[in-house]
């Protein structure tokens, strides 16, 4: 005989959840998820029509409120007196798990503020989930939405290509191809995964060396989550100083300052940095 999982209504605690939603697939989501949603007394969620369609599937009727990045510090007053009587109240986002490049970190901070008890519910988030499949090293920088002006992205894309992690960051369809030349230009010899619809039926997932992304014909849909592989620095394949290296170091090294030096020098050749920083130490001492 199938054993019946029996739940106390006293074990929900009053306070703020941060309940995870599927990121796709509406089965992605857990029994502790689902309970805590339908005990909520009210549910904060970024556009009530897409919630709905998560909410019903689960027979849900807790009342929503809408809570979008527009809205949130408009809200605040109001959800804060209601945590304040003792109200039980759920955060989601329409995917995933919030707070997570969503809406929810003012909420979150004015409850750290006043005492307020604030729980996690884990559950899908795309970043864990396009990680796991990447195959890339499970030390990871994860950034959240690329910036919109061009000097930002490219030297925020120059800083994560210096970083001995896996890269993940996310975009949306109608701008990949506005970014791949400088990913091209920022992370030479790595590899790329690009997830696309994840847990859905037409979910995609594009596995490229950086070198070999080209621009999309078709239109993509929707937001992509993007994994770049860690940095595979190869001792054997390393180049050492040269001596038109130094003589152009020598040169330079009155004029800029050594972390100006190791990026010009850096830039194009795959010459350990510590030894560019070392020479030019060496030089600074001798003058």
């Amino acid at each position: 005989m199938a054993k019946k999982f029996l739940f106390n209504k006293k074990e929900i605690k009053k306070g703020l959840y941060l309940v995870s939603t599927p990121i796709g697939n509406l089965e992605d989501i857990t029994l502790r998820a689902i309970r805590v949603l339908k005990e909520s007394e009210f549910i904060l969620c970024e556009d009530t029509r897409v919630s709905k369609i998560l909410l019903n599937k689960y027979d849900i009727k807790s009342k929503l409120i809408s809570n979008h990045k527009f809205n949130e510090k408009k809200n605040l007053f109001k959800i804060l007196e209601l945590l304040e009587m003792g109200s039980i109240i759920s955060l989601i986002s329409d995917a995933g798990t919030p707070t997570i490049s969503d809406p929810g970190k003012i909420l979150i901070n004015e409850c750290i503020e006043k005492n307020i008890d604030i729980f996690p519910i884990p559950g899908p988030s795309s970043v864990i989930t396009a990680m796991s499949i990447s195959g890339f090293s499970e030390k990871f920088f994860f950034y959240g939405f690329l910036p919109e002006k061009k000097k930002l992205l490219n030297d925020d894309l120059k800083k994560m290509s210096e970083l001995d992690s896996s890269i993940i960051f996310f975009i949306s369809s109608k701008k990949i191809n506005r970014i791949i030349p400088e990913l091209k230009k920022n992370f030479k010899g790595r590899k790329i995964i690009i997830c696309k619809e994840m847990t859905k039926y037409y979910e995609e997932f594009i596995r490229k060396d950086i070198e070999a992304l080209e621009t999309f014909d078709t239109s993509l849909k929707g937001e992509l989550t993007i994994v770049i592989s860690h940095n595979k620095f190869d001792k054997k394949n390393s180049q050492n100083l040269s001596e038109s290296d130094k003589q152009l170091i020598n040169n330079m090294i009155k004029k800029l300052s050594i972390k100006e030096i190791t990026d010009l020098i850096n830039r194009d050749k795959r010459i350990p940095k510590k030894e560019i920083y070392n020479y030019c130490i060496k030089l600074k001492n001798e003058n």
